[in-house]
């Protein structure tokens, strides 16, 4: 694997530094590491609409399918919480939302990347397929 779990968490903590969280206060950043070495980070993006917010995972994965990165995901980084004691909980795991999201990228390269999933204490390492068993993917489509 190319990327270091702490410096993907790091990525992810970084991120989260940018997340646009006015209503909740609740910052989340992600990283998304690829097999060549590059990562692409989002952060949690709020609307008064609260139905409109995207995830930060989301935000990453919008980021990585419009700068053609398809696929080859083997790890990514997940960290929230309040602004000013982000990872300071519990480990922040993505929402349904957001691990179909990871789906859709890993699915292209075939991958089942490393999930880490940062708090205070501890860091939960999952497989995305862990996260998300029988996950519905391109190959359902044919």
């Amino acid at each position: 694997m190319t990327h270091d779990k702490h410096t993907l968490i790091a990525a992810a903590r970084e991120a989260a530094s940018g997340a646009y969280a006015p209503y909740s206060n609740f910052h989340v950043g992600a990283a998304l590491g690829f097999a060549d070495g590059s990562v692409i980070t989002g952060a949690n993006v709020e609307n008064a609409s609260y139905g409109l917010t995207l995830c930060a995972e989301t935000v990453a994965v919008g980021k990585a399918l419009s700068e053609v990165w398809r696929g080859n995901l083997e790890a990514v980084a997940v960290i929230g919480g309040k602004a000013g004691a982000l990872g300071a909980g519990a480990p922040v795991t993505p929402c349904g939302r957001c691990r179909q999201m990871l789906n859709e990228v890993a699915a292209l390269g075939g991958t089942d990347p490393v999930v880490w999933c940062a708090g205070a204490d501890e860091v939960l390492e999952l497989r995305l397929s862990d996260l998300l068993p029988r996950a519905f993917g391109p190959d359902a489509l044919e």
